[in-house]
This record gives structure tokens, sequence and C-alpha cells, in this order.
């Protein structure tokens, strides 16, 4: 090993590096004199004749200080179990990894979001998830009895995929079509005369930016035509989605807020990978400088961010 890589610290990227946010991260990471390892997850996995215990492309036997994981690809139950399984394996070895498997376990799943929410005392729209069809029937019958629509969404799910509005028990999908688990929330009105919510970009335990999304519909998601405006979150917002990040123990997280009729801020939804291109259209920070800082500032000594500095 020679000096200059003694003092450049050990930093993998999991994802392949090619899409916009990958791209960007390897950027930033360039402007602090870090070449990242970016290592795809499924070419990682474990190994007994390493130092490690891990096979990381790029790594050998040695313990990375940090894991940025922007992308976890889909694949069978094994392969995702597999790729979550070396994200707990860095932490058990004391590498930093922003977001680790726990995080991402509870925010991909959004009912076990739901219960962090819950449980940490944050508002949400009242939700229930499960395998039973009938069950599934009663909760609908009995919003619907309250004058009250029903937001059908998949349990696994992003960028507005899936969701479908139920406002009669013939509107809910056959059990084969949700995967077998039903994910049912109260549809939340607008507000406004039209149809927005906020999202909010937490790093490093405070909100760097937010936007409102104004959907040309019920659905605001950026993917499903929604326009994205800047928009300075009010102290109570600001809040209210650093703790919902804190409460599934998210290092960054976007954070999914939506306003009810009454002026209660209620959270939807708090991603663990969260795409930021959209928010970077409408903010004039760089957005994957300030990710990259509060990550190297997490997973690094200040002794050797001092040392990269100086060399």
């Amino acid at each position: 090993m020679t000096n200059d890589t003694a003092i450049t610290p050990s930093i993998v990227l999991f994802g392949d590096g090619r899409d916009w946010h990958g791209k960007s991260l390897q950027r930033a990471f360039a402007r602090r004199g870090i070449n990242p390892v970016v290592a795809p997850l499924p070419s990682c996995g474990f190994s007994t004749d390493t130092a490690t215990g891990l096979a990381i492309p790029g790594l050998g036997d040695h313990t990375p200080r940090g894991a940025f994981v922007r992308f976890i690809p889909g694949g069978s139950f094994e392969q995702v179990t597999l790729y979550l399984g070396i994200l707990h394996a860095l932490r058990e070895l004391g590498v930093t990894v922003w977001n680790d498997a726990r995080a991402i376990e509870r925010c991909v799943d959004k009912s076990t979001t739901t219960f962090f929410l819950q449980k940490a005392g944050l508002p949400t729209p009242r939700t229930f998830a499960g395998v039973d069809r009938t069950t599934a029937e009663d909760v609908v019958s009995r919003l619907v009895a309250e004058s009250h629509k029903v937001v059908e969404k998949p349990l696994f799910g992003a960028q507005g995929k899936g969701v479908r509005l139920v406002e009669t028990i013939s509107d809910l999908s056959p059990p084969e079509d949700v995967d077998g688990v039903y994910y049912l929330q109260e549809f939340v009105p607008p507000a406004q005369e039209h149809h927005q919510d906020w999202r909010l970009f937490v790093c490093g335990g405070r909100v760097v930016a937010s936007m409102i999304r104004h959907g040309t519909n019920w659905i605001t998601n950026i993917k499903q035509g929604a326009r994205a405006e800047a928009a300075i979150a009010s102290h109570d917002l600001v809040d209210l989605a650093v703790r919902a990040a804190a409460c599934v123990g998210a290092d960054y997280a976007g954070v999914d807020v939506i306003q009810a009729r009454d002026g209660t801020f209620l959270v939807l939804e708090v991603n663990s990978m969260p795409a930021w291109n959209g928010l970077q259209n409408v903010t004039s920070l760089r957005l994957s400088d300030h990710i990259v800082d509060a990550f190297l500032a997490a997973a690094l000594p200040e002794s050797v961010r001092n040392a990269r500095e100086e060399a």
C-alpha cells in the first residue's frame, strides 16, 4: 500500500454508477479527492477466502471505512436477502453504511414504515396491511361507510407505480396482483384546489432541500407527471421530516408529507434510497455535495478527512 492510499479513505458506492445519481455522487466524491469503489450488489457476495468474509470487487481483504448505498436491484427473495445480508455484514464489521440494511428494510416495506411512524407518535393516514382478502374488504367497507376513499399500494413499490384509488370493494385488486398482501391507506383529500404534497430531503439529521409536487391528478410523483416547485418548509414541517427519517434509522431519506384539509401534516412515506434529480432541478444547491459531505463526516475520522484535504 502506498502512502497515498494510506490516507485515501476506502469508500464503496453500491450501484452500477451509470445512472444520473451514481455519476453525480462520483463527481462529488472526486471533488473531495476520493475515488470510490463502485460495486453493483449482484457482483458482490460472501467468501471464507477473504479476511472480511465478504467478496466485494476492488476490496480483496480490505475493510472499507464507509459504504454508500445508492441502489439495490430487484430480484428473487433469495437475491435481495443476500444483498441486504452484505450490508448487515458490513455494519457488523464496523463500517459506516448509508443507509444500512435495517433502515432500507423498514422503508422498502411500507407496513413496517407505518409501524415505526406510529411508534414514534408521528401523524400518518390510517393504514392497514395484511394478506386476508376478507379483512381487506372489511377495511374498505368501513372506510367507505365513513365517506372515505382508500389508496391501495404495493407493499414494495416506488414512484407511484401500481397505486390505485379504491371506492368500493370491487375496486380492490385480486390477491395475485398485489403479491398476496393488501396495503391500504386512507385517501387524504387535497387541502387546496389541486393535488399536491411535499418532498423533504433529509440528510445527516437536517432538511437540506424541499419541494412541493403538484400533481396532474391525485398521484403526485414526479415520474407520474407531477410538477416540482421549490418551497421553504416551515419549522414544524422540517421537524416532522427529520423525526420521520430518524424513526426508521435513515441517515438520508426523502420524506413525503401531505396536508389534510384541517391543516394537519401527515407522513405518507419515508424513502431510504430516494431519487433527487427532480428536487435538484428546482434548487441551486448541489445536493450530491451535501450528501457526500454528511456521509464522509460520519464515515471518516476527522484526522483522515484533514489528511485528505492537505494531501
